[in-house]
């Protein structure tokens, strides 16, 4: 009963900041609203709407009285972002731009952190340590600094106190979470629990800055071969739980485009190598930077794009990632049986579902777009989309699609800015076609082949053994086993190994056929 009310106290005030800003619609998920939140509504309603408020959309409104709320409102409306099935296409667009932005706290508090974490002073670790923070959010604020070596270097330090506010306020949205389930069965379907969940779990992952320095450190390595798209390197000696330090970049911000237009840069190229960067990370490599806003991008003097901030990235499974190139591929052929087979391959329609049904709804989806021009055509929007078919068709949620899709809507927001005439499908289009010949095409299918028929001849002595050893156990118990005409029980291994020879003598065939077509 007292956790209920401490609860409910918080959500109460929660309510009350959404109501000033008239965005409560989130709330109304939960069907007939408590007699508090009512009221709390009609007192808003009493105070008139400034002309900037009455055009604002409501998603606007809700990312205003999130930034209100604080960091983990900050961090919760960004994953809100990624579920348009959840608050609509317009409203996580809306949330996509939620600015993760708070006054900085003072430097001496940094420099306590950074003492604390060390156990020695700033000044044995930097030469030079600049207390006025060049940017704060939610969880964190970065600081210039220089190492006795003369690197200089950006040093994030964690927020003092932030671990035990996103604690308190996570204990209530798992609270909400379910009153939420319990006053609408039909949303147990969208997960509501472990959504709050996995929200959680990454804002631990967010709050334990080696996790972020893995991230990056990972990204580089995967993006070593790359000449256009980069990552700064980890400071390994200077970073810790509390404490990231990361090479300084050297460039302009991406969201400054007088400064990118006074450097000549060539700003469409520019918009190209973001846009098939993105696709080959989450394609080719399965890990990818999820938060590729304009703020967090920068032009490099060598004409290189360096992304900065690794505290959210989106990882997709082998299955995932086979899902997501045929789902793109079979949109830009307009062949909508390839996708619904895609999506009941992946278990993601129920087998009850008809596919020929779906694929009906995907060309609902398809060809209303096929006349418009290329450039109109967002990749992020045709999936947001696709993923609002999930109700129809009983369709459970795919977070790491939902993820994927956001991320996309802002790497093409960015890339519209820097390239208004911008054509994602021409962009798109060579990195997808690549992946599918390289994976699902005639020399991938052989590959594979030779590669599980390799791993079956790599297992076969154990198969041998553990057959002999039923073998035993049945003979034990009394059961007589005639594997021949005359009675005579004859060795496992004559009976396998032919067989083998049979897949080995295939699998060498595969092979040379493999390296001469």
């Amino acid at each position: 009963m007292i956790r209920a009310a401490r609860h409910s106290v918080r959500l109460i005030r929660v309510a009350f900041t959404l109501a000033r800003h008239d965005a409560l619609f989130p709330l109304e998920l939960l069907g007939d609203l408590p007699w508090p939140v009512r009221i709390l509504k009609a007192v808003a309603k009493l105070r008139p709407a400034t002309t900037a408020e009455q055009i604002e959309r409501p998603g606007a409104r809700l990312a205003r009285a999130l930034q209100d709320l604080g960091p983990t409102f900050i961090k919760l409306g960004q994953g809100m972002a990624t579920r348009p099935d959840f608050v609509g296409i317009e409203v996580a667009q809306d949330l996509a731009n939620l600015q993760d932005k708070l006054p900085p706290f003072p430097g001496t508090e940094a420099r306590a952190i950074i003492a604390t974490e060390f156990g020695k002073p700033v000044e044995d670790l930097f030469v030079a340590f600049d207390d006025h923070a060049i940017a704060a959010a939610s969880i964190a604020q970065v600081h210039f600094a220089v190492l006795k070596n003369g690197t200089k270097v950006a040093v994030k330090v964690l927020r003092p106190g932030v671990e035990q506010a996103f604690a308190r306020d996570l204990e209530s949205f798992r609270w909400a979470a379910g009153l939420l389930e319990r006053a609408r069965p039909d949303m147990k379907r969208l997960r509501p629990t472990d959504v709050i969940d996995t929200f959680a779990q990454s804002v631990a992952l967010e709050m334990d800055l080696r996790y972020e320095a893995a991230a990056a450190s990972e990204l580089k390595e995967n993006l070593a071969d790359d000449p256009q798209f980069s990552v700064p390197a980890v400071i390994w000696p200077v970073t810790a739980r509390r404490i990231l330090t990361l090479e300084r970049v050297e460039g302009i911000a991406l969201n400054d485009h007088a400064a990118l237009v006074a450097a000549n840069l060539d700003l469409p190229a520019t918009a190209q190598v973001i846009v098939q960067s993105f696709l080959k990370q989450a394609l080719f490599d399965g890990f990818f930077h999820a938060d590729l806003h304009q703020g967090n991008l920068f032009a490099a003097p060598d004409g290189r794009i360096i992304a900065v901030d690794f505290g959210i990235m989106g990882r997709l499974d082998p299955e995932t990632r086979r899902v997501f190139a045929e789902i793109l591929y079979g949109f830009l052929r307009r062949d909508y049986n390839a996708v619904a087979a895609a999506h009941f391959r992946a278990g993601y329609v129920p087998p009850g579902q008809s596919q020929a049904l779906f694929a009906q709804a995907l060309r609902a989806i398809g060809e209303p777009i096929t006349d418009s021009p290329v450039k109109e055509i967002s990749l992020g929007g045709l999936l947001a989309q696709l993923l609002k078919t999930t109700e129809t068709f009983a369709m459970q949620t795919q977070p790491q699609l939902l993820l994927l899709q956001k991320t996309m809507v802002m790497v093409e927001g960015v890339a519209s800015k820097l390239d208004p005439d911008v054509n994602m499908w021409e962009l798109s289009r060579p990195v997808i076609e690549r992946w599918m010949r390289e994976n699902l095409g005639p020399q991938a299918r052989i590959k594979d082949g030779v590669t599980r028929i390799a791993s079956l001849i790599e297992r076969a002595p154990a198969f041998i053994d553990d057959l002999e050893h039923i073998v035993a156990d049945a003979r034990r118990s009394g059961l007589r086993l005639r594997l021949d005409s005359d009675g005579a029980p004859r060795g496992y291994g004559q009976l396998i190994w032919p067989l083998l020879a049979g897949l080995v003598g295939g699998g060498v065939a595969l092979a040379i056929y493999a390296l001469v077509s």
